[in-house]
């Protein structure tokens, strides 16, 4: 299994990785009525190289938002229903032996593919969901000793429902820790919900998505992303966001080392879909909570007077000092918004 995709990886200009970017969004708005913002956010973790945990109630589009984006790239999928009789096996494939060559070959499982969307991955076992801690962090899969790379690019997107426990595995910190972001869909506004009454009754609008994209599309963007620029003053920025919640009193665990890794990757993706080859504070301060919320842990007593990490990071960032960037100015707000995973 050849995780490099290198063969058919080719350079892409500033035009045209906005024109594939603008493509793939305006495809999965044609779906995804009213939330703008959330196909923003999954198309900047799938340029970041990282992984989406939709967190919601049912019926608010978490699997179709996932779909969608599917459905835009030329690219393998594979869907992972969670159940509790999943194994791990189901995911990361097993050895079975050849008689006739007496030999055991590998059938991998649904893991290989360039985007799995896991639905409900809270309802399997802790045990098959640990299957994916090293699929998500090393991109590989080791199977009786044999380690098999997964191909690029490859992308986890999972659904979890916040309020039906029952019958439920909550996912463990370390598992939460390798998704790069969490958002929660929320319900459309008026206008949204009537266009959704109005185009969805007679089809499905899913059924009309072409890819705009292939991997090598992506890959060439990826590229792009990983080459946007980061001066020191950001970085130095980011790693004072981070030490603010871990010396946080309100916290019970802060802002792991691959938090802030993860947030400065994510940035880069944001600066580059809005066509800069370089991040601003701005980029951070838009990103910091989807991708840090979830990391954080609030201390009992904290959580019982109202306190949650999304304010505690609201608050941290209301302290830090914002460094200038050279050549920009800050207009005292942030020119993106993204969905808030509370």
């Amino acid at each position: 299994m050849a995780a490099d995709s290198s063969s058919t990886r080719h350079s892409m200009d500033a035009d045209r990785f906005a024109t594939v970017s603008r493509s793939i969004m305006a495809a999965m708005n044609t779906v995804i009525d009213g939330k703008e913002e959330a196909v923003t956010l999954a198309l900047t973790v799938l340029l970041a190289r990282g992984h989406l945990l939709l967190e919601d109630v049912p019926g608010v589009g978490k699997t179709l938002l996932a779909k969608t984006l599917a459905r835009t790239l030329d690219c393998t999928v594979s869907r992972i229903q969670f159940t509790p009789d999943l194994l791990p096996s189901d995911i990361t494939g097993v050895s079975i032996y050849n008689q006739a060559a007496q030999t055991f070959e590998f059938r991998p499982g649904a893991i290989f593919a360039n985007l799995v969307i896991g639905d409900e991955i809270n309802r399997a076992s802790a045990k098959t969901q640990a299957a994916l801690l090293e699929s998500m962090e090393e991109h590989q899969v080791t199977v009786d000793g044999t380690s098999y790379g997964l191909r690029e690019p490859f992308m986890v997107i999972a659904t979890q429902n916040p309020i039906e426990m029952e019958g439920t595995y909550p996912l463990p910190e370390a598992q939460r820790d390798r998704f790069m972001a969490r958002i929660s869909m929320g319900y459309p506004d008026t206008t949204a919900e009537l266009a959704m009454l109005e185009t969805h009754q007679s089809a499905n609008p899913l059924d009309a998505v072409r890819a705009v994209a292939g991997t090598a599309d992506v890959a060439a963007m990826l590229d792009v992303v990983a080459a946007t620029h980061v001066s020191s003053a950001v970085k130095e920025y980011t790693v004072a966001l981070g030490q603010a919640t871990r010396s946080s009193a309100q916290l019970r665990l802060g802002a792991s080392p691959r938090a802030l890794l993860q947030l400065l990757r994510a940035a880069k993706a944001s600066a580059a879909l809005a066509g800069r080859g370089f991040v601003l504070p701005d980029d951070i301060r838009d990103l910091a909570e989807p991708v840090l919320a979830h990391r954080l842990i609030v201390e009992r007593k904290a959580a019982s007077m109202g306190t949650t990490a999304a304010g505690v990071i609201a608050d941290a960032l209301a302290r830090i000092p914002v460094p200038a960037q050279p050549g920009t100015s800050r207009t005292g707000g942030a020119a993106r918004q993204v969905p808030r995973g509370s």
